[in-house]
């Protein structure tokens, strides 16, 4: 007889989902447009006259981290600068990075880290060597790149962080009009009435309906990486709602060839927020199989790759090792 609670339910499983991070890119607009109402109303509490931007450079400590650098990523992608006095690249590079800082007038945050007076962030980062610049959007973390680049590199990376915040994210700085005082100009960013439908239905746990919607979005934008983000996520809510949880496990841990159990199995890694577990299940299924099995585990890896998104360094690890597997 099986358990009540062996068995998987969608409302459970949107918690479940949510520990994971899998919707914090929904979350994370959430917070962007509640602070840029915050910010609005300020503005209108002190007779129109606009808050104080954010500033555009600034040193963070441990203590600070938090707010600065955290709290700070759900409006504006926070880049993370990890250098250190006696280090002659960041010399070159820390400039640059603030140069850009104010040339791109709020759509981004240079946060300055001093890794010799900040080690216990540096080793949370994992920092190798210096310089080392990451990214933190929506309180998710972006790697960006390692060593001392030239400005026109440092710009397209900076170009493609932007894009990522705004696409994925719905984070979107607060650019500062020249000439205005330094006051923050809202941009405004319309609401799409179709994803909003297709966002209301996951959350109302109408899978089906989710699903669909999603793919309305896809048939016109093919490219839309929002809607990608919510299809998985409708897609993997759909696999294993109602699964009874101990009898999927048993059936993996029983047969390692099963690939049908495997596939089921990192399913329900993930949604438990096991996430590097779901990956290495499924690289390992890729790596003891052949045709049409290699395939669909291969197929569902990377579907588990849209659910958590490509920038997460998880993913980037999980691909790193795809490929070291198949080729």
């Amino acid at each position: 007889m099986q358990s009540r609670n062996s068995r998987i339910n969608s409302s459970a499983l949107r918690g479940a989902v949510d520990l994971a991070a899998v919707k914090a890119a929904g979350e994370a607009a959430q917070k962007a447009e509640q602070a840029r109402a915050d910010r609005a109303r300020q503005a209108a509490d002190s007779g129109g006259v606009p808050a104080a931007a954010y500033p555009l450079v600034l040193d963070v400590t441990e203590e600070t981290f938090e707010t600065e650098v955290v709290q700070r990523s759900t409006e504006v992608p926070v880049v993370v600068d990890f250098w250190a006095e006696w280090c002659g690249p960041c010399k070159q590079l820390s400039p640059i990075l603030e140069r850009l800082a104010e040339e791109y007038a709020g759509r981004i945050v240079l946060a300055k880290i001093d890794v010799d007076s900040n080690q216990l962030i540096a080793q949370q980062f994992g920092i190798q060597g210096i310089p080392a610049v990451m990214a933190v959007v929506a309180g998710q973390l972006v790697p960006l790149f390692q060593g001392a680049e030239n400005e026109a590199n440092v710009r397209k990376v900076l170009d493609q962080l932007i894009a990522v915040a705004e696409q994925r994210f719905g984070i979107v700085g607060a650019a500062v009009a020249p000439g205005e005082g330094g006051g923050p100009v809202e941009p405004q960013v319309p609401a799409d009435p179709v994803l909003e439908a297709a966002h209301d239905a996951l959350d109302r746990g109408d899978l089906a309906g989710a699903v669909q919607a999603y793919r309305n979005v896809l048939a016109e934008r093919p490219g839309h990486t929002e809607a990608k983000l919510g299809l998985a996520q409708a897609e993997l809510l759909q696999r294993v709602e109602g699964v009874d949880a101990q009898a999927v496990r048993a059936a993996a841990a029983a047969d390692a060839k099963d690939v049908q159990a495997q596939l089921r199995a990192a399913d329900l890694d993930l949604v438990g927020g096991h996430v590097e577990d779901a990956f290495g299940r499924l690289v390992d299924t890729v790596a003891r199989t052949f045709g049409e099995d290699r395939d669909a585990a291969r197929l569902r890896l990377l579907e588990l790759f849209e659910v958590i998104g490509p920038e997460d360094p998880r993913v980037v690890a999980a691909r790193g090792a795809l490929a070291r597997v198949l080729f």
